[in-house]
């Protein structure tokens, strides 16, 4: 009888989680996190990202997750304050401003909003997607992107006008890993032949190679994952800053925002990854990712080995598993 007592309050509890939202109460995120971070904390899979020789010197073993609610609450556990490069993080709040800015219909022309199915500096995909960036996730039109903010601000202004954005995103200045920007900028000649290719094609507003540049150092802000949460959470919150309560991007701009996440946010591997997580998200090669779920919290997973398509091995399993637990998916209805 014991025995049959113990198994069934063991499944209420179990069905109590799963469905905490929806009955009401609030859930426990902190259980949550320290058991995906228990869970996966010696998953071997993946390798830091080799290119570029900074990233490649980083120590593999750490790891840490972020839990931001909308109110502001952070639930953390392991490696949360040690900075890495935000790398490909950056393009969503580069695309948040250029948004803020110029509109979403100017983003959707000048830019796209298609998935390319190929990795994030394919060549082919511009020319097989009407000779244009196709999103601006991707490297080709995170570039774009940037010449936008570049021409508009001009050469003077432009670093300081982004540089305060992302503070406000943040909630502190962000620093340029200088080491990470001198590696980046000695190995990126790709990114350069993708910038004077958009050029020539008519989608590249400024100086093909500032805007190159300036993109790489934006890949260089120095973040930590309790960063990243709240920047998360700013998109989360529908645009307003959880922790600082300053609007950030229009409310009616943040489902744009989060289409374009949860098209092409894990570069081509994001249909699987919206298939087993239903998260909209954002990876980068320093070894985070973002994802957020609207109107609930954001999440932040820093794990450097990555996955072939550029994306955290463990961070990924780490967001599945709570995105499982908290009944997250943004398709489940619930």
């Amino acid at each position: 009888m014991k025995v049959f007592v113990t198994l069934l309050l063991l499944l209420t509890l179990g069905v109590t989680d799963t469905y905490s939202r929806q009955r009401g109460s609030t859930p426990d995120y902190g259980a949550v996190i320290n058991e995906a971070y228990r869970l996966y904390k010696n998953e071997p899979g993946g390798k830091n990202a080799d290119y570029i020789p900074f990233l490649a010197k980083v120590n593999s073993d750490m790891y840490g997750i972020v839990i931001i609610t909308k109110e502001g609450k952070i639930f953390q556990v392991g490696e949360t304050k040690f900075e890495f490069g935000i790398e490909s993080i950056e393009k969503v709040f580069t695309l948040c401003m250029a948004m803020e800015l110029f509109g979403d219909s100017v983003i959707l022309q000048k830019i796209g909003a298609d998935q390319t199915g190929l990795p994030f500096n394919s060549v082919p995909a511009i020319e097989l997607n009407g000779q244009k960036p196709s999103n601006p996730l991707v490297n080709a039109g995170a570039m774009a992107t940037t010449s936008l903010l570049t021409s508009y601000f001009g050469k003077a202004d432009a670093w300081s006008k982004v540089n305060a954005y992302f503070a406000k995103f943040a909630g502190r200045e962000l620093p340029v890993l200088d080491e990470l920007y001198k590696s980046e900028a000695a190995t990126n000649q790709h990114n350069q032949a993708i910038a004077m290719l958009l050029k020539s094609y008519g989608y590249m507003y400024d100086d093909p190679l500032y805007a190159c540049d300036f993109y790489t150092k934006q890949c260089s802000y120095g973040v930590n994952t309790r960063d990243l949460a709240i920047m998360a959470g700013t998109l989360a919150n529908g645009g307003v800053n959880p922790i600082t309560k300053e609007r950030l991007i229009k409310e009616k701009y943040v489902p744009k925002v989060l289409a374009i996440m949860g098209t092409t946010g894990l570069y081509e591997t994001t249909g699987d990854w919206m298939f087993k997580v239903g998260l909209p998200g954002k990876s980068g090669v320093g070894g985070g990712i973002i994802s957020v779920v609207p109107g609930r919290f954001a999440i932040a997973v820093f794990s450097p080995p990555l996955d072939k398509a550029g994306n955290s091995v463990r961070a990924q399993e780490a967001i599945k598993y709570i995105s499982d637990k908290l009944a997250a998916n943004i398709y489940s209805g619930r």
